[in-house]
């Protein structure tokens, strides 16, 4: 899995379905850490959960509420009629299916992440994961209207095929922007994309979860693994404005592809 964010959403689906326990749940959370807490993020949403506000100078000096409280906040958000949880992988220049000028969507904006609850055209939850210094995760908690329309989603489909497509090119990038060296510390760039990849399997996926969805999902964790290593272990920084400009633009519309199956995948039933 490649986000708290994603990992809250297909295990909160599956516990909301009736097929998942409530500490299954908790249980693929404390995966990604093993202290976390839940937190308002901003002082009229914890106003009105009573949550303590985290502000964003210093989120470690809050301490939060347990985690528990996050199967009580997507529960009641969950309640009314039509209600969704949806991830959400905003970019800046990119915030398609998000409450705009919200405190929500500047978080999740900032994080890239985050997760909607509740039905269209209501007052729901927003939820953003936050790292603290101290390697803890705290989760903020809004207040947040739920987009009358979502943002489009790619069929399943389709996401398997793109993300097909998307391995050959990414190791293309990859061969482009590297010469035969070995990356950082005499690695090899095969063995930094299986390191990489190492941190995405820890994380499993409910049983209920379609095999194609899974099938996306691993698929873009290995290319984003390649473009990851594409980045950071390059022959030779980029030079100019002009190759920095050509940089992005191999490898921006990949990391496009990778969001929008992940999002397909997530939501698929």
């Amino acid at each position: 899995m490649s986000s708290p964010s994603a990992s809250l959403t297909v295990w909160a689906g599956s516990w909301l379905a009736g097929r998942s326990a409530p500490d299954d749940v908790l249980d693929e959370l404390r995966v990604w850490a093993a202290r976390q807490t839940v937190a308002a993020g901003d002082p009229v949403t914890g106003g009105h959960t009573g949550l303590p506000w985290a502000s964003d100078e210093d989120p470690a000096a809050v301490a939060g509420a347990g985690i528990m409280v996050l199967l009580k906040l997507i529960r009641e958000a969950y309640a009314g009629p039509e209600a969704q949880v949806r991830l959400v992988l905003p970019i800046p220049g990119d915030v398609r299916g998000m409450p705009v000028g919200t405190e929500f969507a500047a978080a999740a904006t900032e994080a890239e992440e985050g997760i909607l609850i509740g039905a269209p055209g209501t007052t729901g939850t927003g939820l953003v994961p936050v790292w603290t210094d101290d390697d803890a995760l705290q989760w903020r908690v809004y207040s947040t209207p739920i987009p009358l329309t979502l943002a489009p989603e790619m069929p399943l489909g389709e996401a398997e095929f793109t993300m097909r497509e998307a391995v050959r090119d990414a190791a293309d990038a990859l061969q482009q922007m590297q010469t035969t060296r070995l990356g950082s510390g005499g690695v090899a760039p095969r063995d930094l994309v299986e390191a990489e990849l190492a941190g995405h399997t820890r994380h499993k996926y409910p049983d209920s979860m379609p095999l194609r969805a899974r099938r996306i999902l691993d698929t873009a964790d290995q290319v984003a693994a390649i473009l990851t290593v594409a980045e950071r272990e390059p022959a030779s920084a980029p030079t100019s404005a002009t190759a920095v400009a050509a940089q992005e633009a191999l490898l921006r519309p990949l990391w496009n592809a990778i969001r929008a199956a992940r999002l397909a995948a997530v939501h698929a039933r």
